[in-house]
């Protein structure tokens, strides 16, 4: 009867919820989901601060990964050493976390799904930012609790001076709820920190992001659209699609495809397999070959060749829809708060972490205090001590003992047992002149001490400026660039346009079609002659062909070589350095392979303004001197694959495609130094974009002369011609130089063309106030202000603009931009509007 009575009858329904929510809470705060104040689940927390413990900071030697298991398992983490091994190994891996926190030695594991060496054969440190995350921990900064054993104490969160859980996210899988986070630029983290400080949390998720742009991934890539960031950011939870970064190539006249950065967590092992059946199955037709030419020193390079007769720019798209080349992370973002499991915004994260540390300078600022107060006291009675050295002296060699002493001190000079106690066991060395005045500077610089750290405590807006400067320190010392591209335009509804301020850029695109846009502002002005600055790094076969001036608002159409043309807005044009080599044009523009880009004008409001598009048109000019005008209003609806825009001849191609408003001149230029001019109303617009077009310049006849240029005048009174010869040579002159003649004429001298001056490579229409950029086949850019050429007669060699540093060297292109001046703003002017005619 006694064992029954012990049997205590419960409900099986009720005991299996209370035990399973219990378990569920247990995984949920101890385990899965991280702390939203640190960044950090408790494995990652004790690691840390057990590494801190262990003295394995980044001063000291490395130790092996095993003692540093051991010691955080037995201590603070009883769950088996390999989940403690293999935690402490995504926090040294480069390509899992976007700062590394430990300092790795030895085989970590790589982006190839390689497992990392027994924990006895690899060694870790502290990373330096690792102290950023434990700085002032022993200053009373955070609450500390008993660990499970209870014989140690370990911390409940870290003080950390930085917003971890925005910067290196985090995954984790809890019971019935689970959390993705996407990790972030510490610069862009920290920015939008100091943000919401300097507004007091009074920011909208919108002005955050003026800051946090997106996240950024530590292997790179491109988060294709915006729509998935923004919704993330306003209610924590989005799907963001990342590319990988690719390009293609041109490698002994055939195309590759160059693979240099993966999308987040894709295993590039499993990638180029998976790469490698589908071409075997032919799912992918068009791949030769396929090599992984990853290194240490040039990273990852996976290379696609494709065959002769396959388009790269389809197979990469291909790719992009069957590969994890592009793939989707999916953004959960909860975290605990106060305990609790909770989905967060943008802001929210921002705020918890300000909260945070507005409480650990809180409280680190009491402790500093109070350790201040306690010295000032211990100095207080060190100077009564000496002011009265003599009486304190006879007073202690009068006393039988240490505690008589103490206790004539007290009675004496009214001090505290402590003070008397210091004073009694102070050596006779400090009672020198030089130890003296060393204590009264002591003592005045603990009090100044204590006057900051009480306006810290009283002053809200002083403890925040100390956040802000603890915030700045870090973001200078190891902030650093983003990794991953945002492509704007692709799969959102915002306008590209909101994205981009509408700066002056200058786009170059080299022989073998690599294109880039590059601010104006990089090129400064140098005097007629210099030798330029490095324009753009190309293969030894390349060079840079054509060079061109627009704002990032403007639409570029571009021309063919074959009579097509593509459009292109352009800030879609990837930017580079000015010695940057740029992206593959058949990345952006879907051009046969043995076509090429010859020509392209710039239209600023292409789909919008009607009146513009209908009163202009586009004329083209041909290498064998055919002329053909056609209303804008036939190109002003972009398609994705091009359209064909003028009919060509055999042996004929595009050189030139001059934009006009029906009342412009002509001019045409020919390499052996002829210009013929007319007025455009003698070439009579085509209806459709497929006619053939008229004469407009007669060529000599010794089989090498061809049309280089043409200008389009609309100002005769204000603009001037300019010549640039192949060997560096110029000269301005004036229009009317140029009698005015039918179309179809060989023309008069505008150059004369000398071994000396090399043939003539352009014409420009120019103003005093243009700049003239000139770039030679090395690469070498000069701009040089356009009046400083001289103003001379057609027949003539002109003077020298730029000195080619090597024999064989030519000018390769030439553009003309808006001159360099400084511009005074006065505040009286701040509503007039100026406006430009493209």
């Amino acid at each position: 009867m006694e064992h029954i009575d012990k049997i205590i009858k419960v409900n099986v329904e009720e005991q299996m919820k209370s035990a399973y929510i219990d378990y569920a809470m247990s995984v949920i705060v101890s385990r899965a989901l991280p702390d939203v104040r640190d960044g950090f689940k408790p494995v990652h927390r004790r690691i840390l601060y057990g590494m801190n413990e262990l003295g394995n900071t980044p001063d000291k030697p490395y130790k092996k990964c095993a003692r540093i298991v051991g010691d955080v398992m037995g201590k603070y983490h009883p769950h088996g050493d390999s989940s403690i091994y293999m935690a402490l190994v995504r926090l040294a891996q480069d390509f899992s976390v976007r700062y590394q926190l430990v300092d790795p030695h030895g085989n970590f594991g790589s982006v190839d799904g390689d497992s990392p060496a027994a924990m006895r054969y690899t060694e870790a440190r502290l990373h330096s930012l690792a102290m950023q995350m434990l700085a002032d921990i022993n200053k009373d900064t955070v609450d500390f609790q008993n660990n499970y054993d209870d014989s140690s104490k370990e911390p409940s969160v870290l003080p950390t001076r930085f917003p971890n859980l925005l910067v290196n996210g985090g995954q984790g899988i809890a019971v019935g709820m689970a959390t993705n986070m996407a990790p972030h630029n510490l610069t862009e983290s920290i920015n939008g920190a100091l943000a919401y400080i300097e507004k007091r949390g009074d920011i909208t998720i919108k002005e955050l992001m003026e800051h946090i742009k997106a996240p950024d991934f530590p292997t790179g890539g491109v988060i294709y659209g915006y729509d998935g960031v923004v919704e993330a950011y306003e209610t924590g939870r989005g799907r963001i699609v990342i590319r990988g970064k690719a390009e293609i190539e041109t490698e002994a006249q055939h195309e590759q495809i160059v693979i240099n950065e993966l999308p987040y967590l894709v295993n590039k092992a499993e990638l180029v397999r998976h790469i490698s059946e589908l071409a075997a199955q032919k799912k992918i037709d068009g791949i030769s070959d396929i090599a992984d030419e990853t290194s240490n020193k040039n990273g990852t390079r996976i290379v696609i060749s494709i065959k002769r007769d396959a388009n790269a720019n389809v197979i990469l798209n291909q790719l992009y829809k069957y590969t994890p080349l592009q793939s989707s992370f999916s953004i959960n973002s909860i975290a605990l708060v106060n305990g609790r499991p909770k989905l967060l915004t943008l802001k929210d994260i921002i705020g918890e972490f300000v909260k945070h540390r507005h409480e650990v300078v809180i409280r680190r600022t009491r402790f500093d205090l109070k350790r201040a107060e306690d010295r000032l006291h211990i100095l207080e009675g060190r100077i009564i001590a000496t002011d009265n050295i003599d009486e304190v002296v006879a007073i202690i060699k009068a006393s039988s003992r240490q505690t008589e002493a103490m206790e004539r001190l007290m009675a004496r000079f009214g001090l505290s047992q402590i003070q008397a106690r210091n004073i009694v066991e102070m050596r006779l060395g400090q009672l020198t002149g030089m130890e003296l005045e060393k204590l009264h500077e002591e003592y005045e610089e603990i009090k100044k001490q204590i006057e900051w750290f009480n306006k810290i405590l009283t002053d809200d807006d002083t403890c925040y400026g100390v956040i802000s400067d603890e915030l700045i320190e870090v973001r200078e010392k190891f902030g650093d660039n983003r990794r991953s591209i945002i492509d704007y335009s692709s799969g959102t509804n915002f306008n590209p346009e909101d994205f981009y301020a509408d700066e002056e850029m200058v786009i170059t695109l080299s022989h073998l079609g690599y294109i880039k846009r590059t601010p104006l502002a990089a090129f400064r002005q140098q005097g007629r002659g210099g030798v330029g600055a490095k324009g753009s790094e190309t293969r030894d076969e390349d060079f840079v062909e054509y060079i061109y001036s627009a704002s990032m608002h403007a639409t570029m159409l571009f021309f063919t070589e074959k009579g097509k043309c593509f459009w292109l807005p352009v800030y879609e044009i990837p930017e580079g350095s000015r010695q940057a080599k740029g992206r593959a044009v058949q990345n952006l523009l879907n051009i046969d392979p043995d076509d090429k880009i010859s020509a392209c004008i710039r239209v600023k409001h292409l789909t919008t303004d009607v009146d513009f598009v209908r009163s202009h048109y586009i004329t083209f000019v041909t290498k064998n001197g055919t002329v053909r005008k056609t209303s804008l209003e036939a190109f002003s609806r972009p398609r994705a694959n091009g359209i064909i825009a003028i009919k060509l001849v055999e042996d004929d191609k595009v050189v030139s495609v001059l934009l006009s408003n029906g009342d412009c001149q002509f001019l045409l230029a020919s390499r052996n130094g002829k210009a013929v001019r007319f007025h455009e109303e003698h070439v009579r617009p085509s209806l459709g974009r497929n006619s053939i077009g008229v004469r407009g310049i007669r060529l000599d006849d010794d089989g090498e002369d061809h049309v280089v240029g043409a200008i389009c005048v609309k100002h005769p009174e204000s603009e001037s011609i300019l010549v640039v010869s192949e060997n560096g040579f110029g000269k301005r002159s004036v229009i009317e130089d140029y009698r005015q003649t039918n179309r179809g004429t060989k023309g008069v001298l505008t150059l004369k063309v000398t071994p000396k001056t090399g043939k003539l490579v352009s014409m420009k229409n120019v103003t005093d106030d243009n700049d003239l950029m000139i770039i030679n086949k090395s690469g070498i850019v000069i701009r040089i202000s356009v009046d400083s050429i001289s103003m001379l007669s057609r027949n003539t060699q002109g003077v020298k603009l730029i000195n080619l540093q090597s024999n064989g060297d030519e000018i390769a292109s030439v553009t003309v931009v808006e001159a360099e001046r400084e511009e005074e703003y006065e505040e009286a002017d701040s509503e007039e509007q100026i406006e430009t005619e493209e």
